[in-house]
């Protein structure tokens, strides 16, 4: 067996898609703040991996929140909330994004955890 070891900024990186998944699945809100105050504190400063990984969980939790938020708003105002069908629609297509989110940041942790960058599909920016 070969000595492992670890990429610079794969802490961060590594950190960063693990409060991402918070934010998904356990405590929204809680988990993003962590994310942005990483991003904050480590955007200029950290290694390329981890400033690879701090931009995709920070502007990919953004754009997931509108897209969740602003979408099934959207859906209210055009269908209104008494139609039935408003709910079916609603509750299919934040299953959708929100389980489609989540399986992307478990691919984007996986390769924290294998020391390599990762961008989200569609909505991710460009790493350096």
């Amino acid at each position: 067996m070969g000595a492992e070891h670890e990429v610079p900024g794969q802490d961060i990186a590594v950190t960063a898609e693990a409060f991402y998944l918070v934010n998904l699945m356990l405590a929204p809100g809680v988990g993003f703040l962590v994310v942005a105050w990483l991003w904050f504190r480590h955007r200029t400063t950290a290694p390329s991996l981890a400033r690879c990984h701090l931009d995709q969980t920070f502007f990919v939790s953004l754009w997931g929140g509108v897209l969740l938020v602003v979408a099934n708003a959207a859906l209210f105002l055009i269908f209104g909330w008494d139609w039935e069908w408003t709910w079916v629609i609603v509750v299919i297509y934040f299953t959708c994004v929100h389980s489609t989110l989540i399986l992307l940041g478990m691919l984007g942790l996986a390769k924290a955890m294998a020391g390599k960058p990762y961008v989200y599909p569609l909505i991710g920016p460009r790493c350096d």
